[in-house]
């Protein structure tokens, strides 16, 4: 904005001056920052000039004595006599001095000391920083023009519009353009800059002011004349910013001389401010010259402003440090969890990878209860740790994001991928164990069954061979008659038929051993010597039979006896006894089923069993006739009494006990099968037990699931109402967990049963509990989803409506209603929202929503997109900024300087983390800063 500088005539100025007013106070008018009601009132006053004569107003006339006196004391340049009134004389001579003696110099006489421009050059470089062009070295008037205009074009050059200040009048030593131009510099180098809420310059020092003195008791400040006349207004500035300087609770507001020189004397002392002003004329005059108290209390806001900046910028550090340091914090939490996790996993696998079997069923039942136990007891529990560490990790993300952080990256082996890898592996290992063990418990459960069945074969086979051998290496023959000849004879064709219906025992019984051995049955050791033994002795039978019958073969051509009864006796006794040894043997084998229909199957071959009894026992009656017969011929011919059958070793008496003993054992295997028949039956409701809950809880939590996935992809309402609804949800689904317990009651019943199908349902219990934690995943991502809208929303200000309306354009344009938009949908999306796109800037767009070029844009991703360009965050550069302050603008800051200006925690943090400053010029010690505030936004390493 330009200064325009106006002056009344000389007819105004003179009754100003006889009205009392201060000498000088209206001299000089600059309208900078005027609000609209002030430029109305200087539009309808008009403009007015200097007069261009040379000759001194009056008041420049009543202004030298002071001036005069101002040079009779150079010691102390902005002091007047004792009695005189404070003027823009004294205050801007103070005000030049305090800038010039940065340079080594000073002047004494504001209306002769600028004349020749030389020190009016060089207030201004001091004051701007700037270099202007050499000053002219000659001392003709010339000159001094030259050099004055030099000054005021290097003061029109930084927008200040001088009216009627020309080089001449300051070069003659025109006392009010003088003024006229010093208080054009002090506006603009002094002033101009002040602003608090966007006000003009001479009201955002008064608003400055006004906040500062506000706390203090008898402060009132409302203008810069009257409200500084009792001294207490300056005090409270001092006060307000150096508490150690003043003593406020002492002030007398009666005191208003006192007071002043108070100020004056600590800012003189301790602030580096010059005394301007004088206190006699302050409390005297009623009202002080305005211009000179504004320049004076400019002093105190460019001298308290560094202050207060610095507090600015420790604040900003502190809030930046505070923000990185639990971020990091987070991370060292994800960090933790994630190796615990990992270890958890890595110590499980080879446990679940372990496939050794045990030898005995006990063992084996033993490890599928501890992998129960695993399943109920241990991995429940990082079930819940793998979702929120998750969880944890979106948190983090959207914490970094929305503070312009880089995304976390954790190290190596512990991504969010790594571990979802981790887990399947685990999952997949874990399937494959539960797997091997039902095989393994099979297993052993049918060797136990083979292995038993082996031994009642082999038991009854060794007690029917145990004597075998010796009764065939006999050599009763010799001696006997020819009908014992014949008997002998036909006995042994009764044992060759007898050894015969016994090869399909044998054969059973090698068959039996070699599925031992094929199923690597823990004994077959002993198995196998067994049926060694039992193959040896069949051989060695068959040997013994076959010579045997030769010898009785040779003695039969000798003999022509034989006994035709005996010999039929033998015949159909001998089969009649195998079929009851077959019989006891079948009602005495054992079975495994694992159904009713198998169950009802062996009761189906039992009743047909029986039904064979009434033919048996006509058939055991035929026998006993024979017997009868025998008998009866002897005792009519008078035969010596038979009381054994040369062919056959087995009685009579033989038959009835094993026929006894089938009619004993046909009731006991009713009983036997019937018991079966009620665990099968038992096991049968079991199985309908668990499929009616699975039935009805696998389609329930695949209903959930999907209303959890539509719940996420259309979510309505406010944040707040989302997550109550979804926490709703989640108390639901928590409440349902009583229903998994106890469909892992059923199953566990299920498996101490050893039951391990189920024809009734398609839902295993690892399928129940695979959907039921990926129901668990489901909606806490969801409510996570939420959670990190609701931060997004609260960091960038968004309002419900604003939320709603991004929802609301972002599910029409997900086509596929996956929580993820195309490239060409999000294009039509935003258009539909008003962006006008070329290729380009649309190329730009994509590389922000998707920078892993994935070919989709997420929720979150369009959010941030929506508000990234209007979030108000703090950036590195802002960082640097506020430690170059604290560093008092050198580009490295010391330890001692950290300590002093942040808080010790923070300190401390950024003395570790800080590198040293490798630029020259710098202390032992020094950090650089620069380094650290690139690291903290991922521009560099820490």
């Amino acid at each position: 904005m330009g200064i325009g500088l106006r002056v009344p005539p000389a007819r105004c100025w003179q009754r100003l001056t006889r009205s009392g007013q201060p000498l000088g106070r209206p001299a000089v008018t600059i309208i900078i920052g005027l609000s609209i009601v002030e430029r109305r009132k200087q539009t309808q006053r008009g403009p007015v000039d200097f007069p261009r004569s040379h000759s001194a107003p009056v008041a420049e006339r009543e202004c030298k004595p002071r001036i005069s006196a101002a040079r009779s004391t150079p010691a102390s340049p902005s002091s007047a006599v004792s009695g005189s009134r404070t003027t823009p004389c004294q205050t801007f001579t103070a005000w030049c001095n305090s800038h010039l003696r940065k340079a080594g110099t000073q002047i004494e006489n504001i209306e002769d000391d600028f004349r020749n421009g030389l020190k009016l050059m060089l207030l201004l470089e001091v004051i701007s920083g700037e270099r202007l062009p050499r000053p002219d070295k000659g001392k003709m008037r010339f000159h001094k023009i030259a050099n004055v205009n030099k000054a005021l074009d290097f003061i029109a050059s930084k927008g200040v519009k001088l009216v009627s200040i020309g080089a001449e009048e300051i070069v003659d030593g025109n006392l009010k353009m003088t003024l006229g131009m010093i208080w054009t510099i002090i506006l603009r180098f002094a002033i101009q800059d002040i602003s608090v809420e966007e006000t003009s310059a001479k009201e955002g020092l008064l608003l400055w002011c006004q906040r500062k003195t506000a706390p203090y008791r008898n402060v009132n400040v409302q203008n810069f004349h009257t409200s500084w006349k009792d001294g207490l207004a300056l005090c409270a500035l001092i006060h307000r910013h150096r508490p150690d300087l003043i003593d406020y609770a002492k002030l007398r507001k009666d005191d208003p001389i006192g007071n002043l020189n108070t100020a004056f004397e600590v800012a003189e002392k301790y602030l580096d401010i010059p005394k301007m002003l004088d206190a006699e004329d302050i409390v005297n005059t009623p009202k002080p010259d305005e211009k000179a108290i504004m320049t004076y209390v400019s002093c105190f806001y460019h001298a308290f402003a560094g202050a207060e900046q610095a507090e600015t910028a420790a604040n900003r550090i502190c809030k930046v440090l505070a923000v990185n340091q639990e971020n990091e914090k987070l991370m060292e939490e994800y960090e933790k969890l994630a190796s615990e996790l990992l270890e958890w996993i890595r110590r499980t696998i080879p446990w679940l990878e372990n496939r050794v079997g045990e030898p005995s069923m006990s063992a084996m039942q033993r490890k599928l209860e501890d992998f129960r136990d695993y399943r109920r007891l241990h991995k429940p529990p990082r079930v819940q740790e793998k979702c929120q560490l998750e969880i944890n990790f979106n948190t983090l993300q959207t914490k970094l994001r929305l503070s312009h952080r880089p995304a976390f990256m954790p190290s190596e082996g512990k991504l969010v991928s790594d571990i979802a890898n981790a887990w399947r592996g685990l999952e997949q290992v874990e399937k494959g164990y539960e797997d091997w063990l039902l095989s393994e418990i099979r297993r052993l459960q049918r060797l136990q069954h083979l292995a038993e069945k082996f031994r009642q074969k082999a038991s009854l086979h060794e007690a029917w061979t145990r004597g075998k051998e010796e009764m065939l290496s006999q050599r009763d023959y010799d001696s006997a008659s020819l009908q014992e000849v014949r008997a002998l004879l036909r006995r042994h064709e009764a044992f060759e038929s007898d050894l015969a219906a016994h090869q399909d025992r044998v054969e059973h019984i090698a068959a039996l051993a070699q599925e031992l051995n094929e199923l690597d049955y823990h004994e077959a050791a002993s198995v196998n010597s067994r049926c060694q033994a039992i193959c040896d002795q069949w051989d060695n039978l068959g040997t013994l039979t076959q010579k045997r019958r030769d010898a009785l073969e040779r003695m039969e051509k000798l003999l022509e006896t034989i006994d035709q009864l005996q010999l039929e006796f033998a015949r159909r006794a001998a089969p009649f006894n195998n079929w009851l040894d077959g019989a006891v043997e079948d009602l005495q084998d054992v079975w495994l089923v694992h159904s009713v229909e198998e169950t009802q199957s062996l009761l189906t071959a039992h009743d047909q069993f029986k039904a064979t009894l009434p033919e048996a026992d006509r058939e055991r009656g035929a026998i006993m006739g024979i017997q009868g017969e025998i008998q009866k011929i002897c005792q009519t011919y008078g035969l010596r009494p038979c009381s054994t059958n040369p062919y056959i070793t087995l009685s009579p008496q033989d038959i009835n006990t094993k026929w006894d003993m089938v009619r004993k054992l046909v009731p006991s295997r009713d009983q036997t099968l019937q018991e079966e028949l009620a665990r099968q039956q038992v096991n049968e409701r079991l199985r309908r037990q668990f499929a009616a809950q699975a039935n009805a809880i696998g389609p329930w939590i695949q209903a959930k699931v999907e209303e959890v996935g539509r719940l996420a992809a259309g979510l309505a309402g406010s944040l707040e109402e989302q997550m109550a609804g979804l926490r709703q949800q989640e108390q639901n689904i928590i409440n349902y967990k009583t229903n998994i317990d106890r469909l892992e009651g059923d199953h566990q019943l299920l498996q101490e049963s050893l039951v391990f199908d189920n024809k009734h349902t398609v839902y295993s219990m690892e399928h129940i509990r695979v959907g039921w934690e990926q129901l668990l995943t489901s909606i806490a991502r969801t409510i996570n989803e939420v959670e990190n809208q609701v931060l997004t929303r609260d960091a960038k200000g968004l309002s419900q409506e604003q939320l709603n309306e991004f929802r609301a354009s972002f599910n029409h344009f997900d086509r596929k209603r996956n929580g993820m938009m195309e490239p060409d949908d999000f294009r039509a999306c935003l258009i539909s929202m008003g962006y006008d796109l070329g290729e380009v800037e649309f190329a730009r767009i994509m590389t922000m929503v998707d920078p892993n070029a994935a070919g989709v844009v997420t929720f979150q991703a369009f959010i941030d997109f929506m508000t990234r360009e209007t979030a108000e965050t703090d950036t590195a550069e802002q960082v640097v900024a506020s430690f170059k302050i604290l560093a008092g603008d050198k580009n490295y800051i010391t330890p001692e300087e950290l300590r002093r200006e942040l808080p010790a925690e923070q300190a401390e943090y950024c003395i570790r983390r800080m590198v040293p400053y490798k630029g020259s010029g710098a202390p032992a010690g020094a950090l650089d800063y620069v380094a650290f505030s690139s690291a903290l936004y991922g521009e560099s390493d820490l």
